[in-house]
């Protein structure tokens, strides 16, 4: 797979392969590691859910039961925090706040989007990789589609408050959180914090007008 296609993959699959697509119902479930655990039952309850019709017609529906559901188990703070880098520092309190909820939005949108374009994906669990700090570590799985290569999808976890929560993907060993903080920081790096957060409003907005939003990131 080259770049432009992983990169392609990065930006269709991006939620959706984090805590992903339809998850293997498996009868090994039980020796699964408790941050394994999280991305099965989060993916199962998912799976389960935006099946529904009600979720497949109503795009803003189907985004707010996502976020129910992956709140628990994505550390958005963290992610925000990571995005944008040095600058976070600088940022007023507003700004922090404003900028996490369009950047959560965001991320929201691009899973139930993905969710809703693909299907009969299969997750198949790898040993895990100990994080080089206490309470870190990494989720090793590959995503199986008939007829397809497998996907290497590794989720960053680290626990917080006695819970494993993803902060990180990468896929085919693009890190997500990487590919954000790359264009984010350059972006407030030429122009400022400010028209960054007021461009995600405006994408985040102009997406759920459009009536085919859920082709839209």
């Amino acid at each position: 797979m080259n770049a432009k296609a992983v990169l392609r993959y990065a930006s269709c699959l991006q939620f959706v392969l984090l805590l992903c697509g339809v998850s293997a119902a498996s009868a090994f479930a039980e020796q699964l590691s408790p941050p394994q655990q999280v991305i099965q039952q989060t993916s199962n309850q998912l799976q389960s859910s935006l099946q529904k019709p009600e979720y497949k017609e109503d795009f803003r529906k189907a985004t707010e039961l996502v976020e129910r559901i992956i709140d628990p188990h994505v550390d958005f703070e963290r992610v925000s925090i990571l995005v944008v880098g040095k600058y976070w520092k600088t940022a007023t309190p507003d700004q922090r706040e404003r900028f996490k909820k369009e950047f959560r939005t965001l991320l929201v949108r691009t899973y139930t989007t993905a969710f809703t374009e693909y299907s009969n994906w299969n997750i198949r669990y790898l040993p895990m990789q100990e994080g080089a700090e206490p309470g870190k570590t990494m989720v090793r799985t590959e995503v199986l589609q008939e007829g397809a290569q497998p996907i290497a999808v590794n989720y960053r976890m680290v626990q917080t408050g006695g819970e494993w929560k993803v902060y990180d993907v990468l896929i085919e060993g693009i890190s997500l959180l990487q590919n954000y903080r790359t264009s984010f920081t350059q972006q407030v790096a030429q122009t400022g914090l400010e028209p960054l957060i007021k461009e995600l409003v405006q994408r985040n907005a102009n997406a759920f007008k459009e009536p085919l939003a859920h082709k839209e990131s």
